[in-house]
């Protein structure tokens, strides 16, 4: 089993800064992408940013320039530093990860959600 903990999530002013962080801990063998998603009030859950194991990184157009992705893979975690923030990225941010297993069989592990909020 796989668990996802994230933190860092919580109430900052517009133009401010939060960090994410998610650790990935149990039965890993080996973590290929990691990645942070987003749910908007009333909205689907959407890609924020990913980045694979050799540091590929992609990003949404609507964080382009604001948000960066990172991971240390020494330690099976991910990071999100998002500045500029603007009242539309308050959600729940999800962190995401593709891992293979100590018995080499894959999966997508998702952590509990963190809530970013944004006052204008």
């Amino acid at each position: 089993q796989v668990q996802l903990v994230e933190s860092g999530g919580g109430l900052v002013q517009a133009g401010g800064s939060l960090r994410l962080s998610c650790a990935a801990s149990g039965s890993i063998f080996s973590i290929n992408s990691m990645g942070w998603y987003r749910q908007r009030p009333g909205k689907q859950r959407e890609l924020v940013a990913t980045i694979t194991s050799g540091g590929s990184t992609n990003y949404a157009d609507s964080v382009k320039g604001r948000f960066t992705i990172s991971r240390d893979n020494a330690k099976n975690t991910v990071y999100l530093q998002m500045n500029g923030l603007k009242p539309e990225d308050t959600a729940v941010y999800y962190c995401n990860a593709h891992v293979i297993g100590v018995v080499r069989i894959a999966d997508d592990y998702w952590g509990q959600g963190t809530q970013v909020t944004v006052s204008s």
